[in-house]
């Protein structure tokens, strides 16, 4: 497939998946969000990580406005349902683990398309903000469903009514992301924690991220069952058996994956 709205770079077992319309901040339109889900699940399949990134100064603007004649009158149920779901589940249900490295400004639906992400790693330039109040909408491409969980109630509950600009610093020190970076570093950084994913035991990320999804819908009882048959088939894996050989002989792993 051909992409116009984004590029993909598979290298090294790693997948860099770039936002490219500096022109409009990265907003996101139908053809951007279609070309988003192919493009994580052709990664999901080629690579061993993948990243998500901006071009230009943003990582992403949110939902493109102007992308339709008149904004006021579309089908935003639809959308959302049609071209946003899909595009988010792809990344929640990848089974390698997807980075957000979050550029510059992430806005609205943008903000929360990095939040859906496993690992947010962000430039100390960078910040993410709930916009959607300002032109009288709800937080959504997940946002309700996220927010809260990463960040408690309270903040989530006072980002997405008073649509203020959450500092890279301020979402790390919340929970909400993994690091803020700063500027001058903030490349090599993700482009390291990118390398150590990509060549880890792919086959215990894969579980860690369904294990720690699932458990926000299960009781103990059901996630410790969980636990125990992610575990089973862990351990029957050439990952845990290259780890451990390679504890004994006191050298670094090398991990196949899969």
């Amino acid at each position: 497939m051909h992409y116009e709205t984004i590029t993909l770079e598979i290298a090294e077992r790693v997948g860099i998946l770039t936002l490219n319309r500096p022109e409009v901040r990265n907003a996101l339109n139908t053809q951007m969000r279609a070309e988003i889900t192919h493009a994580v699940r052709r990664a999901g399949k080629e690579a061993r990580v993948v990243v998500l990134t901006g071009a230009g100064q943003a990582f992403c603007s949110g939902q493109d406005l102007g992308d339709r004649v008149n904004a006021a009158n579309i089908n935003i149920e639809r959308t959302l349902r049609d071209e946003y779901e899909p595009m988010l589940a792809e990344i929640t249900s990848c089974p390698v683990p997807v980075i957000a490295a979050v550029n510059g400004a992430a806005a609205g639906a943008g903000a929360n398309l990095a939040l859906a992400c496993d690992v947010v790693i962000a430039s100390e330039n960078a910040f993410f903000l709930q916009a959607f109040t300002r032109i009288g909408l709800i937080p959504d491409a997940g946002g309700t469903w996220f927010l809260p969980r990463q960040v408690g109630l309270a903040r989530a509950m006072g980002a997405a009514l008073f649509a203020e600009p959450v500092s890279a610093m301020q979402a790390a020190d919340w929970g909400m992301i993994w690091e803020a970076v700063p500027e001058a570093e903030f490349d090599s950084r993700w482009r390291a924690r990118a390398a150590y994913l990509a060549n880890g035991p792919s086959q215990a990320f894969a579980r860690v991220k369904r294990a720690l999804r699932a458990s926000f819908d299960n009781d103990l009882e059901a996630q410790l069952k969980l636990e125990a048959r992610l575990q089973g088939e862990c351990g029957r894996s050439r990952d845990f058996k290259e780890g451990v050989l390679a504890f004994v002989e006191k050298r670094k792993a090398r991990f196949e994956g899969r």
